[in-house]
Parts: structure tokens; C-alpha cells; sequence
């Protein structure tokens, strides 16, 4: 039987001392890593930003928690249940059918694993910041605003359009103008920023994966090498103290 929206909400912030209002504010990955965390016990939580802001440091917390999938053998014991994997590219959308379901399975899976004992959420995540993630309004938003602001396109308190013939329409229509320039400005910048971003992702993501494998074949093997955990600690290093990959790209289509 699924579980209402407001019953787990509920749950959740009791469980995890967080405050969070919506479900798809769950899609950052934060929240999902500290459910198994309160079930095992041993996840790295130093790696979790719980506070992340970015799709590619939610992507980073997904992570983290298929790890955890792989190690506990999750997907083979009980995750095939849901006959699909789980859909990383839409939970950092932070779509909210997408996560209610995800969340609702995660909580039938807390429900069945989870032995009763103590769990400080709080400590576990060392105090990090925990706020509910902010809603991001797209940039079209911000223009449909001005042009609200500049009364263009329709009335404003009943006053006359701008698009009348009346004194002093100049200046406004010109600031208009001037204001779609710089948007449109903006999201070529924007744009331009963003596949920059996604190739240097991609490149860090080639090294990684390369660093991972090689140090995998390393410790079958019982050995270790200090040169690929430097590397591993710059990939994994941030500001504030959390070590959480900052630059972890957003693979398409991933999912677990």
C-alpha cells in the first residue's frame, strides 16, 4: 500500500532531522544516501552534500548511494522488484512523481531492513547543512517578470498599456528592448558555460573511472599505489571541509 505524500515527509524528517517540505526536494540524493546510512550504518557521509545546490552534486550523492547498491547487493536482492532501474536523469530533475515513487520504495525497503536500533542523523552528517534544497526558476521566468514590471504585453492595475499612444511610452519600451537584449545575451553565455562545464566533466569523469579501475585490479591484486589516492583526493575534495566531488559530470540517461 503507497504511502501519502504527507506521511512521508513526515517520516523522513523525523528520521533524518532534516525539514524538508516537498518530495522532489529529495532528488539532490542527500536524503537517500542517509535513509540506507541509518540501515547500515558504515556509508561514507563525508562524501554527501546534503546541501547541494547543482545537478552534477546531486548526481555525485546518486553516486555514492550505487555504491551502496553494489556493495550490499541491493539490485540483485530486492531492487529488481521494481522490474526497472532506477531513472538517475529524472530524480535530479527533481521531478516529483519520479521521486515519490523512488521514495515510497525506499521507505518499504527502510521498513524491511531497517533493525530498530538508534541512529543520530545529525552527527552522522557531522553537523553539514542540511536546509531544504531551493526551487530554481528558469530564466524565462525572470523575463516574463520584467515584462510584467514594465506594464509590456498587458495591463498593470488597470493602467492604460504601454503600447498607447500616450506621453513618456518611449523610455519604457527602450528599457524593454535593452532588458530582452541582455536576457538573450545571458543564455548564450549561459549556454556557452554550460557545454564548457559538460566537457570538463566528461574529462574528470574519464579519469575517474580509469583511477577506480586501476585501483580496484590493484587491491585484488593486495596492493596499493599512494599516486592514485592523491589523485582520488583531488577529485573528491571541496571547500567547507565536505569531500564530495564537486566536478562529478552528469552522464546521460544513467541510471542503476
Amino acid at each position: 500500500m503507497a504511502v501519502s505524500r504527507s506521511d512521508l515527509l513526515a517520516w523522513l524528517n523525523e528520521l533524518l532531522q532534516l525539514n524538508y517540505t516537498k518530495i522532489e526536494q529529495c532528488g539532490t540524493g542527500g536524503a537517500y544516501c542517509q535513509i540506507l546510512d541509518s540501515i547500515y550504518g558504515d556509508l561514507p557521509m563525508a562524501r554527501v552534500k546534503m546541501n547541494a545546490k547543482h545537478e552534477y552534486e546531486f548526481v555525485a550523492n546518486f553516486k555514492v548511494m550505487q555504491n551502496v547498491f553494489k556493495a550490499k547487493k541491493i539490485d540483485k536482492a530486492c531492487f529488481l522488484s521494481r522490474q526497472r532501474p532506477i531513472p538517475i536523469e529524472k530524480l535530479v530533475k527533481c521531478k516529483m512523481q519520479d521521486n515519490l515513487e523512488f521514495l515510497q520504495w525506499m521507505k518499504r525497503f527502510w521498513d524491511s531492513n531497517y533493525g530498530g536500533q538508534g541512529y543520530d542523523a545529525v552527527g552522522r552528517r557531522r553537523g553539514a547543512p542540511a536546509e531544504p534544497p531551493a526551487t530554481i526558476a528558469p530564466l524565462s521566468t525572470g523575463a516574463r517578470s520584467a515584462s510584467a514590471v514594465l506594464g509590456v504585453g498587458g495591463r498593470s492595475g488597470g493602467k492604460t498599456p504601454i503600447s498607447g499612444h500616450r506621453a513618456g511610452s518611449t523610455q519604457p519600451n527602450e528599457a524593454m528592448q535593452t532588458l530582452q537584449t541582455q536576457l538573450r545575451e545571458m543564455s548564450t553565455h549561459m549556454e556557452g558555460l554550460e557545454k564548457e562545464r559538460d566537457f570538463y566533466f566528461a574529462k574528470l569523469r574519464d579519469i575517474e573511472i580509469l583511477v577506480q579501475q586501476q585501483t580496484e585490479t590493484l587491491e585484488s591484486q593486495g596492493k596499493e599505489d599512494d599516486n592514485l589516492k592523491e589523485i582520488q583526493k583531488i577529485l573528491y575534495s571541496t571547500e567547507d571541509g565536505f569531500e564530495v566531488p564537486e566536478n562529478a559530470p552528469v552522464d546521460e540517461e544513467e541510471t542503476f
